[in-house]
C-alpha cells in the first residue's frame, strides 16, 4: 500500500536551506540533529517541558527571551553551553547535552534554544504543512505520526555539521526511511533515500562501531564532560512523545 507520492533526504545546510523556496504546502518533513539538539529536544519534552522555542542565532535567542522571560535559555556554540562572553552578559541556563534536560530542570518550562546546526534546520522547514523533531529515542513514535499524515512529499532533513553532511543524521534518516519505506512506490523513492537507508541497513547492528564513523561521535567521545551523551543519543524509541513544530514552537500535540 503506497501512500506517498514523494521522499527525499537532504543531507546538508546547503540542501535544507533551499526548501525556503520550495512549496511545502503538502511537506512533512522530519529533522535530525542527532548529536545532539534534536536528541535533547526530545528529552526535554519527554520529561515535561511545555514547549522549546528554536531560534536561528543567539541575538535571536536573547530577542524571545525579553518576550519570555519566564523561559529557560538553552544552546550551545562549539559543543559548549554558551556563556556571557558571547552573549554580552548573559549566561544560558542550559546547553545541548540531553543529560541536563531534566524533569526537575525543565517540567512545564519553556526552553529558547539555539543551537549551531539543529534549530537553523528546523527554521529552514517552517513552511512545510508539518514538521517533525527526529531521534533515535523517538523514531519509532516518529514514523507513525508521519504515516498517518499520508504525506504528499517527505522530506528528511539532517541538520548536518557546520556545512558538511554528518554520519549520524545521515544514519538516522536511513533508519526513518526503513520504516516507512513499504509506503512509497520505489518511482516516488529519491536515491537520497536509498543512500541513507542503506547506510542504516549495513550499521545497525553495531550501533557503538558506527559511532567511530561520525566526526561528532568522535569529538564527543574525548570530551570528558560530553561523552555520556552518546550513549544517550543513540537510544532506540525510549520515548513514545511525538515532537512537532507548530508556529514557531515544538512541542508534544494534545490528544485529540
Amino acid at each position: 500500500m503506497s501512500i506517498g507520492k514523494s521522499c527525499e533526504v537532504l543531507f546538508s545546510p546547503a540542501e535544507f536551506m533551499a526548501l525556503q523556496k520550495r512549496d511545502l504546502s503538502r511537506a512533512v518533513c522530519v529533522v535530525f540533529d542527532i548529536l545532539r539538539a534534536t536528541t535533547s529536544m526530545t528529552v526535554a519534552l519527554d520529561n515535561g517541558a511545555a514547549a522549546v522555542l528554536p531560534a536561528n542565532d543567539i541575538p535571536d535567542a536573547l530577542a524571545l527571551r525579553a518576550r519570555f522571560p519566564d523561559a529557560l535559555l538553552a544552546g550551545e556554540r562549539h559543543g559548549l553551553r554558551i556563556g556571557a562572553d558571547l552573549t554580552g552578559g548573559v549566561e544560558f541556563d542550559l546547553g545541548n547535552s540531553p543529560r541536563e534536560f531534566t524533569r526537575e530542570k525543565v517540567a512545564g518550562r519553556t526552553l529558547i534554544m539555539t543551537t549551531t546546526n539543529g534549530t537553523r534546520a528546523l527554521q529552514a522547514c517552517a513552511g512545510a504543512k508539518r514538521v517533525f523533531v527526529g531521534s533515535f529515542p523517538n523514531l519509532a513514535a516518529t514514523a507513525r505520526a508521519v504515516l498517518a499524515e499520508k504525506p504528499g512529499q517527505l522530506f528528511l532533513v539532517c541538520a548536518g555539521t557546520y556545512e558538511e553532511a554528518a554520519y549520524e543524521d545521515t544514519l538516522a534518516a536511513g533508519a526513518m526511511a526503513d520504516l516507512v519505506w513499504d509506503f512509497f512506490d520505489e518511482s516516488a523513492v529519491a536515491d537520497s533515500v536509498a543512500i541513507a537507508r542503506n547506510l542504516w541497513l549495513g550499521a545497525k547492528a553495531d550501533l557503538v562501531g558506527a559511532i567511530r564513523h561520525s566526526r561528532n561521535g568522535r569529538r564527543l567521545l574525548t570530551h570528558p564532560d560530553l561523552k555520556d551523551d552518546v550513549a544517550i543519543c543513540f537510544q532506540r524509541d525510549t520515548a513514545t512523545i511525538v515532537a512537532t513544530m507548530v508556529d514557531g514552537a515544538v512541542r508534544v500535540p494534545s490528544p485529540g
